[in-house]
């Protein structure tokens, strides 16, 4: 049985777009927060107008916040906003929100669960704002709200001698989730994006969180699911297969399932293969590390632009792909470089204006 998309309040440009053409992500955003080279003062906000009583609260935050990047969306805006503006200039048609780890869960290693709401929605406007500038009639630009995974897993066992044991549970994931959603949605977002999903349980949590904001909010959101294959076993860090991923999350009815981070796209080709031939009823995204780590290189990665951009087009080529874009390592080169390669390139057919259900 065939059904209709469902009927988005935000994003509702974003079906026919897919169908018309392949869609281009942004890349990296820790990468170019290291370029910056920030250290705890600049955490803080020196170099940053703030009002005082921001200013008054992240000087007298206890404990060490170098390193907490979503902090950054209120302690430097200036920073988060150059870096999504290099990704429009570069030619992505949709950014991400600097929320990767703003989550309660995860920034309760900073001492800063209290933050959370704020981060969010102020990650959230300086995405919109900067879509706005850019977008005209022709390349509108959309804001995906990323939400990352934490670090703590609802499968896996912190304790190696106790199998058994849990340091969060579903019920607290999804607290977590669902405070990050109302946020992001409340900030503008256009879509939200589910992203490096090494536990699909935790993504589970994710993905109820949304439905559960949605539900008792008069919003309708495109959703975006991105796994993570580790390594060459093919299987998420939980143990799960490609088709078992995808049998895992297909009953959210999803406008995109995909794959990005820990490989490079060479490495990632077989798995978006299998993907592509699997989710029949829905769009298929990837987003590829530059290759793999190398402490020598400017990004610490491998891949030049020109290299990452060249395996992307054989993706595109094959016809296996809707959205591309980049993950750890890649920069506003590397996407000018995707978006290039990529221009005129039939996107993956298979999802016109229906999921499939079976």
């Amino acid at each position: 049985m065939n059904r209709p998309w469902p009927q988005y309040t935000r994003g509702v440009q974003l079906p026919a777009l897919l169908e018309q053409r392949i869609l281009v992500l942004d890349g990296a955003m820790g990468t170019m927060i290291q370029r910056f080279r920030l250290g705890e003062a600049q955490y803080r906000g020196e170099g940053a107008e703030l009002s005082s009583g921001l200013r008054e609260r992240l000087s007298s935050h206890p404990g060490e916040v170098k390193g907490n990047n979503e902090l950054l969306s209120l302690s430097r805006p200036d920073v988060i906003r150059q870096i999504h503006e290099g990704y429009l200039a570069a030619g992505a048609d949709i950014i991400e929100t600097n929320t990767f780890g703003a989550t309660s869960v995860a920034q309760d290693d900073y001492g800063m669960a209290s933050w959370v709401g704020e981060m969010n929605f102020a990650s959230a406007r300086l995405a919109r704002e900067a879509c706005d500038r850019f977008s005209t009639p022709e390349k509108p630009r959309f804001v995906a709200g990323a939400l990352g995974p934490t670090p703590k897993t609802a499968s896996i066992s912190p304790d190696v001698n106790d199998p058994g044991a849990r340091n969060v549970s579903f019920d607290q994931l999804v607290a977590a989730y669902e405070e990050q959603v109302e946020a992001l949605v409340q900030g503008g977002v256009d879509l939200l994006l589910v992203e490096t999903i090494f536990d699909t349980l935790n993504a589970k949590a994710a993905l109820f969180a949304i439905e559960s904001y949605l539900d008792r909010s008069s919003e309708s959101l495109p959703i975006v699911i991105s796994g993570t294959v580790t390594d060459a076993s093919g299987r998420l860090l939980s143990g799960q297969t490609v088709s078992a991923f995808w049998a895992s999350v297909r009953h959210v009815r999803p406008l995109a399932v995909g794959l990005n981070c820990a490989l490079g796209a060479a490495l990632m080709k077989p798995y978006v293969q299998e993907l592509s031939r699997l989710a029949q009823g829905t769009f298929i995204s990837c987003y590829p590390n530059a290759g793999l780590p190398n402490p020598m290189s400017e990004t610490g990665f491998d891949e030049t632009p020109a290299d990452t951009s060249r395996l992307l087009h054989a993706f595109a080529a094959e016809g296996l792909v809707n959205i591309v874009g980049g993950c750890c390592g890649t920069t506003p080169d590397h996407i000018a470089a995707i978006g290039s390669v990529v221009e005129g390139a039939s996107p993956r057919r298979g999802a016109f204006r229906h999921y499939e259900e079976g």
